[in-house]
């Protein structure tokens, strides 16, 4: 154990790097206010009690309490009946089907944004934004509010997520992936993006960021971070190494930063047991534990919201072509940002 702890010492000390040296200046990472952050939280909590419907969905703040995440998403969507706009590219009969029982359900009022003869041909009852840009005209109707939320749906990703940095004025965006194992345990995971994840300073911003937003639906945030190997692999390749330092260290400013962490190395299914929030390596290890767990292992995933205050995207996976949670998710952080806008002026 002596010989591991020196090696985990002699990794860090040569490659680990603070992570505010490589941000940029936009990118300094947030301290966290915690009473500032427990005081919405609370008041939230206690408006969400005078609706009729929350009498039987409670979040326990203290507990923990991820069991109960799904049916409070759920009822603030149904209470707040958003209106979400969903961006269409190849319709099908799934796809808008999976649109509709959004809107059936109650969760929200949607708007489809696509070429409209397109998808008159197939059918829907549902409004329609005619567009052959679906990727531009997301981000528009999104700042203009002439929607409360959007979904990217089948839009592509590459144009989305550039027409909503280029509309928000950034050079990069955070996402958070909020998916369920195959029985039925939530639980978030970032980073996501195939591009994302792929530095100290990145990993760290993604972690403050996403913490602060699992807070806002009344959950600590467990986190759970990732890397290449397990300990005792130090040595055997210096990418699984370099993964390993990096871990250690990412853990451990999480720690100082107020977030409860614990670096895992490669033992995802130990993680899961004790984490809410899992911290893959990298973006493509990401993506494919996103896309391992939601198509191939039973699992499910309801999209992943970009970290944002003002504005509600959340983006979502062309394959599968299911979209009724992603929608319910989207009315339900809108109606959560309307909230925290009341209590902070």
């Amino acid at each position: 154990m002596k010989r591991i702890a020196f090696l985990i010492k002699l990794f860090l000390k040569k490659f680990a790097i603070s992570p505010l040296e490589c941000s940029e200046k936009d990118s300094v990472l947030p301290k966290r206010d915690s009473e500032g952050t427990k005081l919405i939280n609370d008041r939230v909590c206690s408006s969400l009690n005078y609706l009729k419907s929350y009498t039987t969905v409670r979040i326990d703040m203290e507990r923990n309490s991820m069991d109960a995440l799904l049916e409070a998403i759920e009822v603030r969507a149904r209470s707040n009946r958003a209106r979400v706009a969903m961006g269409i590219r190849d319709p099908n009969p799934k796809i808008l089907e999976s649109a509709w029982k959004a809107q059936e359900m109650g969760y929200a009022q949607v708007v489809l944004v696509g070429i409209k003869k397109e998808i008159d041909e197939i059918g829907t009852e549902l409004e329609i934004v005619d567009t052959d840009e679906p990727e531009k005209t997301l981000a528009e109707l999104m700042v203009s509010r002439r929607v409360d939320a959007v979904i990217r749906g089948t839009a592509k990703a590459s144009g989305a997520l550039a027409h909503l940095k280029e509309t928000l004025g950034k050079k990069r965006i955070c996402r958070l992936a909020l998916l369920l194992t195959v029985d039925g345990t939530p639980f978030f995971l970032a980073p996501v993006g195939i591009d994302e994840g792929n530095t100290i300073a990145d990993k760290l911003r993604m972690i403050t960021l996403g913490a602060e937003h699992i807070r806002r639906f009344g959950i600590e945030p467990a986190v759970g971070v990732l890397s290449g190997g397990r300990i005792g692999d130090i040595g055997r390749n210096k990418r699984v190494d370099r993964t390993l330092a990096d871990g250690e260290f990412v853990t451990r400013r999480a720690v100082e930063l107020g977030i409860k962490a614990k670096h895992h190395t490669i033992l995802i299914e130990d993680a899961i047991k004790e984490s809410n929030f899992i911290v893959a390596p990298d973006g493509i290890s990401g993506n494919l534990i996103f896309r391992t767990i939601a198509f191939l292992g039973g699992g499910d995933g309801l999209g992943a919201p970009v970290l944002m205050d003002d504005f509600v995207f959340v983006d979502t996976s062309r394959v599968g072509g299911h979209f009724t949670k992603a929608i319910m998710l989207a009315s339900a952080l809108s109606n959560m940002n309307k909230e925290r806008q009341q209590v902070i002026h």
